[in-house]
């Protein structure tokens, strides 16, 4: 089944309903919305588009982002979202490597995108949002969503790429139906008036979480900056009902900042939904006593998306639970149709509360990766997706995360997880935020290092955190190395690049 009949059945059960909105004023109701992704899927069968083919969406956050999603879909065509920060290098590789017919750009990405198809041998068209090309293309008559079989690739879904080349995960409409499913049972209700507010990139995760309100004909809504503004969060949330919002970690914090300092209200905001990175402990009940009982926690990654575990609204609001800071700690439990085995290097499963690799294994899993076959086969084996992430399930299913494998320090023959130690550097009142890596030791192997940031004003310095380390972990996990910096490296998407922490790690202290 076509994951574009989501659409089509709202158009005719609730047609009338507001469906996209930028910032506080409504675009589209179901009806249009589903009229123009069907006479834009016909503009592109037009110019010679076959299901199958694939198609480039490189546009920032807006409501032309849905119409071009649904128009792919309709047609039965391969979304291929593209993260709108990225060098037009870096675009030009994912538009050769998934052989795309065409780019669909917002005028602000036009030029890069065009550089970008410049440099591709097969030269796809690139189409801008709004001028000649997509309103003819626009205008054309409409097409009726393509029948596609369950296992057929809907969306090709870029890895960030910070370790090497990005793959792209196939995520077929079966993995978005099961994504589906996941959220409505496990994660969240979307009432009908709901809203879902995209600040994060729809290219990933605030993208993948359209299905369920055009499932309900719930309302999407951008902020009219495109992207993540507190202020304008805060703004949006008392205008709109019910509003739920997929956040990384980094959002969260500055929304928390944002209330502490202006004494905003979020009155309106139903749920945050965050991801993509660790949540600290002290962070997280930062947020849970300024923005009230409103966080659920989702693990996933790309090859299964938004989809792993949960950690659900109870559970974050259960303070009595004798283990409540461990669960606080942890990304939760399995969501529905969803089975994790904590393995060690043979795919053997680890006794309950051992360290292991998490494999994952359900129907949100991914087809494998777009033409290549071995890092498919390295990835899916025996039915198990492997994560490369380091985790142990306790007695009630709670999986903690470690870290990421390649994240881990061998020093002196032990096993060191930088989260643990992470977690304890954030709990110092004059920390705003702190990443530990490991760097080559000539005797140990590893050493452990920090980069703190300080928090405005804060003096804190490494001999009061040495003195806290000291008093909750052990003594072989103390950051030997430290280094006191205004910031930290990330990428788009807000998570911490270790990988360019530990090339700073090599330098001389003084570089």
């Amino acid at each position: 089944m076509n994951i574009a009949r989501l659409l089509w059945r709202a158009a005719r059960v609730c047609g009338h309903r507001p469906a996209l909105a930028l910032g506080e004023r409504t675009v589209a109701s179901y009806g249009e919305f589903a009229a123009a992704a069907a006479a834009l899927a016909g503009g592109l069968a037009g110019m010679g588009a076959r299901p199958g083919d694939r198609v480039a969406i490189v546009m920032k956050n807006g409501p032309d982002y849905m119409r071009a999603l649904y128009a792919c879909w309709h047609g039965g065509l391969v979304a291929v979202p593209v993260n709108a920060k990225l060098h037009a290098r870096e675009i030009a590789y994912i538009l050769d490597h998934a052989g795309v017919r065409a780019a669909l750009a917002t005028p602000d990405l036009a030029e890069t995108t065009a550089a970008a198809a410049r440099a591709v041998p097969h030269h796809p068209a690139v189409i801008v949002t709004g001028d000649t090309h997509w309103r003819r293309l626009a205008a054309h008559d409409p097409l009726d969503p393509v029948e596609r079989a369950d296992d057929d690739v809907a969306w090709l879904f870029y890895t960030s790429g910070t370790t090497g080349r990005p793959k792209g995960a196939m995520l077929t409409h079966r993995n978005l139906f099961a994504m589906t499913q996941g959220y409505l049972s496990d994660v969240d209700a979307v009432p009908d008036e709901a809203t879902i507010l995209h600040a994060a990139p729809m290219s990933h995760g605030s993208g993948l979480y359209n299905f369920m309100f055009v499932l309900r004909g719930a309302l999407q809504a951008v902020p009219e900056s495109g992207g993540f503004q507190p202020d304008e969060m805060f703004r949006l949330f008392r205008r709109h009902k019910q509003v739920a919002l997929f956040a990384a970690p980094t959002m969260v914090r500055r929304l928390v900042d944002h209330a502490a300092a202006t004494g905003a209200d979020p009155a309106g905001l139903r749920t945050i939904v965050y991801g993509g990175g660790p949540m600290y402990v002290a962070d997280c009940k930062a947020a849970l006593a300024a923005l009230g009982n409103r966080l659920v926690q989702i693990y996933g990654q790309g090859e299964s998306p938004m989809t792993i575990t949960v950690l659900t609204r109870a559970v974050h609001a259960d303070t009595a639970h004798p283990r409540y800071e461990q669960r606080l700690a942890s990304v939760g439990v399995a969501q529905s149709g969803i089975a994790i085995k904590i393995a060690d290097a043979r795919d053997h499963r680890v006794p309950q509360g051992e360290i292991g690799e998490v494999l994952v294994r359900g129907d949100a899993v991914m087809k494998g990766y777009w033409n290549d076959a071995a890092a498919t086969a390295r990835a899916l084996k025996d039915g198990w997706l492997h994560t490369g992430d380091l985790g142990s399930l306790d007695e009630d299913g709670f999986l903690t995360l470690k870290d990421r494998s390649k994240d881990m320090i061998i020093s002196g023959g032990s096993n060191i997880y930088p989260r643990e130690i992470e977690e304890v550097l954030l709990t110092h009142a004059e920390v705003a935020e702190a990443a530990v890596v490991g760097r080559p030791h000539p005797e140990w192997g590893e050493e452990v290092m920090a980069f703190v940031v300080r928090r405005p004003g804060g003096k804190v310095g490494e001999n009061e955190l040495d003195a806290l380390c000291l008093a909750h972990i052990a003594r072989f996990k103390r950051p030997k190395v430290w280094r006191f910096v205004d910031a930290l490296p990330k990428n788009n998407y807000g998570k911490v690049l270790k990988t360019e922490l530990r090339k700073l790690a090599a330098e001389p202290r003084d570089g």
